[in-house]
């Protein structure tokens, strides 16, 4: 007999171990008594598809390109910076709701021609747009967008309010 039994035997383990042995088993035949299983039958119906799934399948045809864009802050303001060749600047929509900016166009296709024979085809035609959530406030009244080299360019100054105020304790 080790000395670990040993000491069990003196403390009276042993039969606490047995009786905590027996109340599990007996737990787990109960647990096995209340289990019950059925079957249920599945009757196979056709799938409809709901309108809002037809809507879907409508705008694939219809699919909106996302813009890549540069989102960075300097000291003062928010700047957005993205590509947009092949688009005049009045054909780009700039709107800011809450703290998410939406950037929207179309870019039309230059060529007419009705049969083509693409080895590549890469670039994105037709509408376009971009949803940014901003990282902080900005003022509105005082953003400014500008078109150079065909870059658009959105400078939102950033909202200074003071975060911190003193507040006297009354007594």
């Amino acid at each position: 007999m080790s000395i670990f039994d040993k000491l069990k035997g003196g403390m009276g383990l042993e039969d606490f171990e047995e009786e905590e042995v027996k109340e599990v088993k007996k737990k787990k035949s109960k647990k096995k008594e209340k289990k019950t299983s059925r079957k249920i039958e599945v009757k196979e119906e056709p799938l409809k598809p709901s309108k809002k799934e037809e809507k879907e399948e409508n705008n694939i045809l219809k699919a909106e390109g996302e813009l890549t864009v540069d989102v960075y802050q300097t000291d003062k303001d928010i700047v957005i910076q993205t590509a947009v060749a092949g688009i005049k600047p009045e054909d780009i929509d700039i709107s800011i709701e809450d703290d998410v900016i939406t950037i929207r166009g179309e870019r039309r296709e230059i060529t007419e021609e009705s049969e083509k024979d693409y080895f590549f085809q890469e670039c994105f035609w037709g509408s376009f747009s971009r949803q940014i959530i901003l990282p902080e406030e900005v003022d509105v009244s005082k953003m400014a967008a500008s078109f150079q080299n065909n870059v658009l360019t959105v400078r939102m100054p950033k909202l200074a309010r003071k975060t911190t105020r003193k507040i006297k304790v009354k007594s």
